[in-house]
C-alpha cells in the first residue's frame, strides 16, 4: 500500500531481486525507496582483502533496512574512517577477528570528541556486532561500550539574527513572486486573445508561451555553437531575470521561499524533497479564506509512520496560509511544465536551472526533468549561506528558533522536543530564569501560607478531644463548623486550624503519614497530586521543622500498626466526614 493509500502493484511471478553483494564481488548495492541502485565498492578501502570482504558483508546485511542513499552513505563514512585509521597502525589486523581492544579503544579515542566522530564510533558499532566472531571476549565488550547521544551543536537565533535572515529571504522571494506572477498573468492573456496583436505586450507574450512549453526563451545559434536569447532586445536583456527568470525560480529563488517556509512551519530539511504541491481542501461556503492540505514525508520515523499531513489557512496577509498562497504562485508555471514533460510530477519545491539535464548525483531526490530540479539539496543551502550570510546554513537554526517559540514538538516526538531543542536551547534557557524564579517565588509564598497552624505540646492534655492526626482544644469552635454542630472537617485539615495540638505521642502517626503522602508523589500525575495533596505536606513538613529532625526520624521506629491502619484510612478517605 503506498503512502496515500494506492494498492501498490505486484512484480510478474518470475522476478527475482537483484542480489545485494554477488558471490565473490566486494560491490555491494543498495536500493533506495524509489528503486534506484547505488553501489559501493570495498575493494576501495585501505585495508586488505580479508577484511574488505568480512566488512562488505556486514554492510550488505545491515542495508537490508534502509530506505535512502544517505542512510547508506552515513555508514560508508564510518567504514572509511575506521579502515584508514586500521591502515596507519605499524600492526594491522587481516581480519576482524585480528582486532584487538587496544585498537578499539584508539579507534574510539579518535572519534568520541566530535560529533561527526560519534556518528562514525555508533555506525561501526552496529555493522561490528552483527560478526558472529566478535560476539564474545574483550573485544566484544570494547564494540558493545555506549557512544554518547549527539550534544546538539546549533542555537536557536537571537530576534535580530532571524530577522536579518527573514529580511534577506523575504526580499529574494518577494522580487520573484512579483515578477512571475505578472509574467504568468501577462501569459494568460496573450492565451485567451486579450492582447493586441503585434503590440510590445503580445510579442513578449508569445515568447513567455514558448517558455512556458519548453522552459526556455527561443534562441537563435551561432556558426561557432554557442546561443543567445533571440528576442533579447524585446525582453529587455538576457539576464535571468529578462529570460527564463520570467516564468521561473532560480534555485536561490527557491532556497529563499524554503528559509522563509521553514520559519513558518519548522519542516525538516529533507522533507522539501517530496512535498507535494499543497492542494485546497473542501470549504462549507468559506469564499474569502483557502485552506490547503499539506503532505509531508519524513522517512526516518520509526514505524513506518513516514506520512502526515496538515491544514494551513490562508485567511489574509498575515496568516501561515499566505504564505502556502504565494510559494503555489511562484512555482504554477514550472510545476505545469514538470507535469506535461513527466505526466504525474507535482512538487512543490520547482526551481529551473542553468544546465539541463544536470543531476547532482543524490538519487534520493526527484530527478530533474529537462530544465527542471526538484526538492533542496545541502548544496543549494551552502550557496545560498556563501551568497548572503557569512555563516553556515541557516536551516537547522531556523527550525530550531521556530521549534522553540511554538513551545510544541512539530514533526518529532515529545522526548525529542524535550532533549533536543528545548533543554540544551541557550535562549530558552536565558528566557527560563525569570519563568523559574518566578515559580521558585510562587511556591515559597504558598509553602510560607501552607503551616502547622496548632501548638506543639511536651505531653497530652486530658481536656483536649482526641483526632485521628491531633488533639483539639475546642471541637465547637472550628473554622469548618458542621451542620448540626461541632467540626465538620477533614482529620487531615486538623493541621490547619488553630484549635490543634500535637504532642510526641502524635509523632509516629504524623511520620508514618508524611512518608506515605510522600510516596504519592512519585505515583501520580503532577497536576492531580498538587490539587489533592500538596497542602498537607507541606503542613507535615512545616511541623516536622518545629519538632525537629532528631525527634521526627526517632519517632518513625515507634510506628504501631494502629497507626499504619489509621493513616490507610485517611489517605483512603474512610475517615472524611
Amino acid at each position: 500500500m503506498s503512502g496515500r493509500g494506492r494498492r501498490a502493484v505486484l512484480p510478474p511471478a518470475d522476478f527475482h531481486a537483484p542480489p545485494v553483494l554477488e558471490p565473490g564481488s566486494l560491490v555491494v548495492w543498495v536500493k533506495n525507496k524509489e528503486g534506484r541502485r547505488k553501489s559501493f565498492d570495498f575493494s576501495k578501502l585501505s585495508v586488505v582483502e580479508p577484511m574488505q570482504y568480512s566488512l562488505a558483508r556486514l554492510f550488505a546485511r545491515q542495508s537490508k533496512g534502509w530506505n535512502s542513499h544517505d542512510s547508506a552513505r552515513r555508514y560508508w563514512e564510518g567504514l572509511l574512517a575506521f579502515t584508514r585509521l586500521l591502515s596507519e597502525l605499524e600492526s594491522a589486523p587481516r581480519d576482524l577477528d585480528e582486532l584487538t581492544v587496544a585498537q578499539l579503544k584508539r579507534w574510539r579515542q579518535a572519534k568520541i570528541g566530535t560529533s561527526g566522530g560519534r556518528t562514525n564510533l555508533a555506525s561501526m558499532r552496529t555493522l561490528l556486532r552483527l560478526d558472529a566472531r566478535l560476539s564474545s571476549g574483550p573485544v566484544s565488550e570494547e564494540i558493545a561500550r555506549r557512544v554518547p547521544g549527539a550534544r546538539p551543536s546549533k542555537q536557536s537565533f537571537e530576534d535580530d539574527e532571524r530577522e536579518r535572515v527573514l529580511a534577506i529571504a523575504r526580499r529574494e522571494f518577494r522580487a520573484a513572486w512579483l515578477r512571475i506572477t505578472e509574467n504568468h498573468r501577462l501569459l494568460m492573456q496573450w492565451r485567451v486573445g486579450e492582447l493586441e496583436e503585434g503590440s510590445r505586450e503580445w510579442r513578449i507574450g508569445q515568447v513567455l508561451d514558448h517558455l512556458a512549453r519548453t522552459g526556455d526563451v527561443p534562441r537563435t545559434i551561432v556558426p561557432c555553437g554557442s546561443s543567445y536569447a533571440t528576442n533579447r532586445r524585446l525582453l529587455g536583456g538576457t539576464s535571468m531575470e529578462r529570460t527564463w527568470g520570467r516564468l521561473f525560480l532560480s534555485r536561490r529563488e527557491l532556497t529563499s521561499m524554503a528559509v522563509l517556509l521553514t520559519d513558518k512551519f519548522a519542516w525538516n530539511h529533507s522533507l522539501y524533497n517530496r512535498m507535494p504541491a499543497p492542494s485546497p481542501a473542501p470549504s462549507a461556503g468559506e469564499s474569502r479564506a483557502v485552506t490547503y492540505q499539506v503532505m509531508t514525508e519524513k522517512r526516518r520515523a520509526s514505524g513506518g509512520r513516514w506520512y502526515s499531513s496538515e491544514n494551513v489557512t490562508d485567511f489574509g496577509a498575515d496568516s501561515a496560509g499566505r504564505l502556502i498562497t504565494q510559494a503555489l504562485q511562484a512555482t504554477a508555471p514550472g510545476r505545469e511544465l514538470a507535469a506535461a514533460l513527466r505526466p504525474g510530477t507535482d512538487f512543490l519545491m520547482t526551481a529551473r536551472t542553468s544546465r539541463p539535464g544536470y543531476t547532482s548525483g543524490d538519487m534520493d531526490r526527484p530527478q530533474p526533468v529537462g530544465w527542471l530540479v526538484f526538492g533542496l539539496s545541502k548544496d543549494d543551502s551552502k550557496s545560498w549561506s556563501r551568497h548572503h550570510l557569512a555563516g553556515g546554513s541557516p536551516f537547522g537554526r531556523l527550525r530550531r528558533t521556530t521549534v522553540t517559540r511554538e513551545g510544541r514538538p512539530l514533526q518529532h516526538s515529545q522526548g525529542t522536543h524535550e532533549s533536543v531543542y528545548v533543554i540544551p536551547d541557550k535562549r530558552v534557557q536565558r528566557e527560563s530564569r525569570d519563568i523559574f524564579a518566578a515559580g521558585a517565588e510562587e511556591a515559597l509564598a504558598q509553602a510560607e501560607t501552607l503551616v502547622f497552624e496548632g501548638k506543639v505540646d511536651d505531653q497530652a492534655d486530658p481536656s483536649h478531644a482526641q483526632t485521628a492526626t491531633a488533639d483539639c482544644e475546642d471541637p465547637d469552635n472550628s473554622p469548618w463548623p458542621a451542620p448540626g454542630g461541632g467540626c465538620g472537617a477533614d482529620f487531615l485539615l486538623c493541621l490547619a486550624c488553630t484549635n490543634a495540638h500535637v504532642h510526641p505521642g502524635h509523632h509516629p502517626r504524623l511520620v508514618h503519614l508524611h512518608q506515605q503522602i510522600r510516596s504519592l508523589s512519585d505515583a501520580m500525575d503532577e497536576e492531580a497530586f498538587a490539587n489533592r495533596w500538596r497542602s498537607h505536606l507541606l503542613r507535615l513538613e512545616d511541623l516536622e521543622r518545629k519538632i525537629g529532625p532528631t525527634a521526627w526520624k526517632g519517632a518513625l521506629a515507634r510506628v504501631t500498626e494502629r497507626d499504619r491502619t489509621v493513616v490507610t484510612l485517611l489517605l483512603e478517605g474512610d475517615l472524611a466526614p
